[in-house]
């Protein structure tokens, strides 16, 4: 018995930008961008606000859309948790995963947001799986939770928001989309069989996004100042404590995405192939028994690395990268969705998926289809 993953779907604006119409904003060319990162092309959410790519990819993900992969429709009143991954909420009240729950109608369900970067998929899955098991028939104390017998779990971002179209290096890598798949507790199927999540200290500020809090505060070191429009007084500080004051007081936005390449990408080498060991162990499988590895989706040379790592071939992973650019969250439900509609995971199969991203975060979980 376990929680069984039955349904999957994606979302993608609809605006695709090319590598080489980067070049109207960078020096940068098509190959540059292939050859270091594997990407082709990415999505740019113009006209689609976060909510509206969620949307779609959960309404695929739970049967009421084509596109997608679920075993079965699922009627709104079913759905009893809705976590979503976000590092780019269209607001901060109501949360992404409440305004979700609203629009989707699942009035039964339990909605809010997480935060794990691009390992939030991972976290979010480990969370709603742990959920789900401590409230299943039998289960210590199950009596006294919230029964929770399906999830909708849902990636999305608009990453492209915070992204510095002036830098080079990191404008390139981004894109927008969303993905979902729907957990349902079974009694005859193993479901996930493990996750492995863990956190490592970022002391190099590596990777990261300041807040911009720009609401005028009529107070000072004294009280209240009426007339005064100062800003916020932490703002410096905080700047300071991740490494990007210079670069903010020199004039470029504080709230874009900041990042050391290198850094993350020796980061992430190692946390992957770490993420994929030690859920396997915990799930007593052998990576031989592995049918399908689906992957963070940030940089193609990174599943490279993992792969020689693992001494798999590459045609052990999925990789969607080539259209879709790094998504963040959403970045591995919507390799999984690809990798569903392509019929590559069957009934029976055991799938790995594993992500690493800022904070530092990284994580992975075994399920069997």
């Amino acid at each position: 018995m376990g929680s069984a993953l039955v349904g999957f779907g994606k979302a993608v604006p609809a605006l695709e930008v090319q590598n080489d119409d980067l070049k109207a904003l960078v020096d940068t060319n098509d190959e540059w961008i292939r050859t270091r990162t594997g990407i082709e092309s990415r999505h740019v959410a113009v006209a689609e606000s976060n909510a509206d790519l969620a949307e779609a990819a959960a309404r695929e993900a739970l049967g009421w859309a084509d596109g997608g992969f679920a075993e079965r429709r699922f009627e709104a009143g079913e759905i009893d948790l809705v976590v979503f991954a976000t590092i780019t909420p269209d607001m901060v009240v109501p949360s992404m995963a409440g305004l979700l729950r609203r629009r989707l109608g699942l009035e039964n369900a339990i909605a809010f947001d997480l935060n794990a970067a691009c390992t939030g998929f991972v976290y979010s899955l480990t969370v709603a799986e742990t959920m789900m098991a401590a409230s299943a028939p039998g289960a210590p104390g199950a009596a006294g939770r919230n029964p929770v017998r399906r999830a909708l779990v849902v990636g999305s971002e608009r990453l492209t928001h915070l992204t510095n179209w002036a830098d080079r290096n990191t404008c390139v890598l981004f894109g927008d989309g969303a993905g979902a798949a729907v957990l349902e507790w079974s009694d005859e199927r193993p479901g996930i069989l493990s996750s492995f999540i863990v956190n490592e200290d970022d002391v190099t500020n590596a990777l990261s996004c300041p807040s911009a809090y720009d609401a005028p505060q009529p107070f000072d070191a004294n009280g209240v100042a009426p007339g005064v429009t100062t800003h916020d007084a932490a703002a410096s500080r905080i700047a300071e404590e991740l490494d990007v004051l210079e670069a903010v007081e020199a004039g470029r936005p504080r709230q874009t995405i900041y990042m050391n390449g290198q850094k993350v990408f020796k980061f992430a080498a190692e946390a992957m192939t770490e993420a994929v060991n030690r859920a396997l162990e915990r799930a007593d499988v052998s990576l031989d028994e592995v049918a399908c590895i689906v992957p963070h989706q940030a940089n193609e040379r990174i599943i490279k690395y993992a792969a020689k790592k693992l001494d798999r071939p590459m045609d052990l992973f999925q990789l969607s990268i080539a259209h879709a650019g790094n998504t963040s969250a959403a970045s591995l439900p919507m390799a999984l969705a690809e990798a569903y509609a392509a019929g590559r995971i069957k009934r029976g199969d055991k799938v790995v998926l594993v992500a690493f991203g800022g904070g530092f975060t990284s994580g992975a979980v075994v399920y069997e289809v």
